[in-house]
């Protein structure tokens, strides 16, 4: 009788156990049952896409035709071969370099602005109101104002005929000498309050006693700003730029609704460049081929912000 109870009670112990077991092991994937829908969502709308360029970049006529052959890696040849490609890359490294500089100039010297004491705080949030209104409009919209603004006949001619520093009316999207610089011009605008906003929150977490310190042991304001304020800075500063750059090397709708590339490939850049190549000449397998290249670069600034973000 007692060697039977024991049984039971040893076998009901191993139910629980096992019970527990399983438990466990639910309350374990628990968390991955959350990121699920997300992650799901990230292999259809992401993964799954660019497995398919690639594929794509790797065959011979890839969508045209039925039979599509694999090319290997010829269409990534033909690219490499290709002048308006070189050409290209190096509008979009000027476009994406002037755009980063010159959004983290104008960036903080705005944030400086609205974070001083100087100035009137009434003044301060008209003017945080003012700066920060590219940052409400669209790409469509940025696009259709600075095309007004820089018309033969738009407001920028009239005023700098005025002032008698042009005596003639400049075509500024249509000119290859200044149509490159006139969209540069365009995204600098679009983009510094990202830096602004950004900065002026860093500037704002940044202990007044530091300064007060540097003030007694006889700082001037600029070796306190060199010494102190970009050094606290540079972390928010850092990771904004790696994330500016990537996403400026891949900016398409403000270059297509101004100057779609033109004139005479002046302003193309690699966005317009794989559009053409895949919706203009119909060059799927070309056009895979450029985007694996946008997403390498990309992919390669990528792993430099990360390893940022891990050292912080």
């Amino acid at each position: 009788m007692n060697h039977s109870a024991t049984a039971l009670v040893a076998a009901h112990t191993k139910a629980r156990r096992k019970g527990w077991l399983r438990y466990s092991t639910l309350r374990k994937l628990v968390p991955y049952f959350y990121v699920s829908p997300a992650t799901l969502l990230l292999v259809l709308l992401m993964l799954f896409p660019m497995v398919m360029v690639f594929k794509y970049s790797l065959m011979d006529g890839a969508i045209m035709k039925k039979g599509a052959a694999f090319a290997g890696v010829q269409n990534y040849v033909t690219i490499f071969e290709n002048p308006v490609f070189w050409q290209s890359v190096v509008q979009t490294l000027y476009f994406t370099i002037m755009s980063v500089v010159f959004h983290f100039i104008i960036g903080l010297a705005f944030a400086l602005l609205l974070n001083t004491n100087r100035v009137d705080p009434l003044i301060r949030s008209i003017l945080r109101v003012l700066f920060i209104l590219p940052w409400l409009f669209t790409a469509v919209i940025i696009a259709i104002i600075w095309r007004l603004l820089l018309d033969p006949n738009g407001v920028v001619n009239s005023v700098l005929m005025a002032l008698h520093i042009i005596n003639f009316k400049v075509e500024w999207f249509s000119s290859t000498r200044t149509a490159i610089h006139a969209l540069t011009f365009a995204n600098i605008w679009a983009g510094y309050p990202l830096y602004m906003v950004s900065l002026l929150a860093g500037l704002q977490g940044i202990s007044k006693e530091l300064y007060e310190a540097a003030g007694i042991d006889g700082a001037n304001e600029l070796q306190k700003f060199w010494y102190i304020t970009i050094p606290q800075l540079m972390p928010i500063i850092i990771s904004i730029a790696l994330l500016d750059f990537i996403w400026t090397m891949q900016v398409f709708p403000l270059v297509w609704m101004t100057t779609g590339g033109g004139p005479i490939y002046s302003t193309e850049v690699l966005s317009t460049f794989t559009y053409k190549l895949a919706f203009s000449q119909y060059e799927f397998s070309l056009a895979s081929a450029s985007a694996m290249i946008i997403l390498i670069i990309s992919m390669s600034v990528t792993y430099f912000y990360i390893k940022h973000q891990q050292r912080r």
